[in-house]
């Protein structure tokens, strides 16, 4: 089933170029089926390259996605036209009546500064505990993950001394969940962060459990049924390009970002990236949105109360 998106949104064009089922709002009226209704709160800088992103893995499934693009309420967006926002995005105090199905909450260029030093931090706070009532199941990636961690267990990031980047292979932790369903015993994801959550610092009475660990990288996903949430730490809704787009604009700043691990062929940054995760990445997400259709309630007003189908 295809993903219900605006129709001039940028990702949009994208997808129905790629092949992705992207539906117009005529056409899903007249479907007498619920969508599952997802937010995305969008904190990357590349708003537009990021919608695309995760509207992709989300229209790839085989149910009718309905999206909603969320923003802080009072952060300005440097990076991306302010037309773009107001055409698209609605402050989350626009939308803290509504209830949803899920939503995915994106990393953000801030994880070196302190949780409380971010400029919207507390409005971030009043989202999280604003999920237990109002979201059946959260997906939250990168900062965003370890931001969650943070607020609900006071799960420490630590910096680490080099910025982990690349494609670093990652074990199945978890098998029988069935958020790993078809998931192979390890596998490639990408990583781009200058921090890490150490599973030692995860409060063992949490009931939060180990999915997805790199040797090398550390935890990547986890998964809190207390909160209906996974924190994944990595990209693995990256683009096969992404890595590299970072390693060129960093280097074009002066920073001396290494090449980025196992990513271009032959350490050659010549030569084009191969993507190594895109399945995988897809397969996450469809069993994000199988479970959450499996589980959800069916009246959308009864989220957040224990009901379900």
């Amino acid at each position: 089933m295809p993903i219900k998106i605006p129709n001039d949104l940028p990702a949009f064009a994208a997808l129905e170029a790629e092949g992705v089922m992207v539906m117009r709002e005529a056409d899903a009226i007249r479907q007498d089926v619920r969508p599952l209704k997802i937010g995305l709160l969008n904190l990357m800088p590349d708003k537009v390259r990021t919608e695309t992103q995760i509207a992709r893995l989300l229209g790839a499934g085989p149910l009718q996605v309905e999206l909603s693009l969320i923003k802080m309420t009072d952060h300005v967006s440097r990076n991306v036209p302010a037309e773009h926002m107001i055409s698209f995005y609605r402050p989350w105090e626009d939308v803290q009546d509504e209830k949803f199905d899920g939503l995915v909450i994106t990393g953000a260029p801030v994880e070196r500064m302190e949780f409380e030093e971010v400029g919207y931090w507390p409005e971030l706070c009043r989202i999280f505990d604003w999920t237990r009532t109002n979201v059946h199941s959260c997906l939250t990636v990168c900062w965003g993950a370890q931001a969650a961690l943070y607020h609900f267990y006071g799960v420490p990031k630590h910096a680490l001394p080099q910025k982990a980047f690349g494609v670093y292979r990652h074990r199945n932790m978890a098998p029988a969940s069935p958020y790993l369903r078809g998931f192979s015993d390890d596998f490639s994801i990408p990583v781009s962060r200058w921090t890490e959550v150490r599973a030692d610092d995860v409060p063992a009475e949490s009931g939060i459990t180990m999915l997805m660990e790199s040797a090398e990288m550390g935890p990547c996903l986890l998964e809190d049924p207390a909160h209906r949430m996974l924190f994944m730490f990595n990209h693995i809704e990256y683009d096969s390009d992404s890595l590299s787009d970072e390693y060129f604009r960093d280097r074009q700043r002066g920073l001396g970002t290494a090449l980025p691990h196992d990513y271009f062929p032959d350490d050659d940054p010549e030569k084009p990236p191969q993507n190594h995760w895109r399945s995988h990445a897809h397969l996450l997400f469809a069993n994000w949105i199988n479970q959450i259709y499996q589980t959800t309630p069916f009246d959308l007003s009864l989220v957040g109360n224990g009901a379900k189908r």
